[in-house]
């Protein structure tokens, strides 16, 4: 996997309801089911502080709707932090840290990632974070949670799932 990978996405005009303000700088996919994950989230949405830099999208949620977030799916989400940029361009990896963080005015905490030594380091100690966090936060395998949600969505169609229309 390539941390620092940025790719331009196909649908830039659907924004999900969490970010149709037009201020946004970035939008950080997280997984909304992960205890660290989650840590991490409302860390970054106090120094947001309401200013809406940042629109915070839950993958874990039922209505996460790929074709609003850069085409990425809740899979490829899931194997690594996902954002998305008001042009389109997806960012995955440390990348995605970076540009959050200097978004919120806190730039200088990932700027030594930019060195090129410390980089390529910082990109392999994230990519073996990015695949032991499940076990690590002691959550099924990623096959187990695919299926498990796969249920979920099945069994969600009734009304009593349906999100309601606003």
């Amino acid at each position: 996997m390539t941390s620092n990978a940025t790719t331009p996405t196909a649908n830039t005009s659907n924004l999900n309801a969490s970010s149709s303000d037009s201020s946004w700088q970035i939008k950080l996919l997280y997984d909304g089911a992960c205890p660290l994950c989650l840590r991490e989230v409302n860390f970054l949405q106090k120094r947001d502080a309401g200013q809406g830099l940042v629109a915070f999208v839950d993958i874990a949620a039922l209505d996460y709707a790929p074709e609003d977030n850069g085409n990425i799916d809740f899979e490829t989400a899931m194997g690594s932090i996902h954002a998305v940029l008001p042009d389109g361009t997806a960012m995955v990896g440390v990348p995605v840290f970076r540009k959050v963080y200097e978004v919120l005015g806190m730039g200088w905490v990932y700027a030594i990632t930019k060195l090129p030594i410390v980089g390529p380091i910082a990109d392999f100690i994230y990519d073996l974070w990015a695949d032991w966090r499940l076990k690590l936060t002691g959550r099924a395998d990623l096959a187990t949670i695919l299926a498990e949600r796969q249920q979920q969505m099945e069994a969600c169609t009734t009304d009593r799932c349906q999100v309601p229309a606003e």
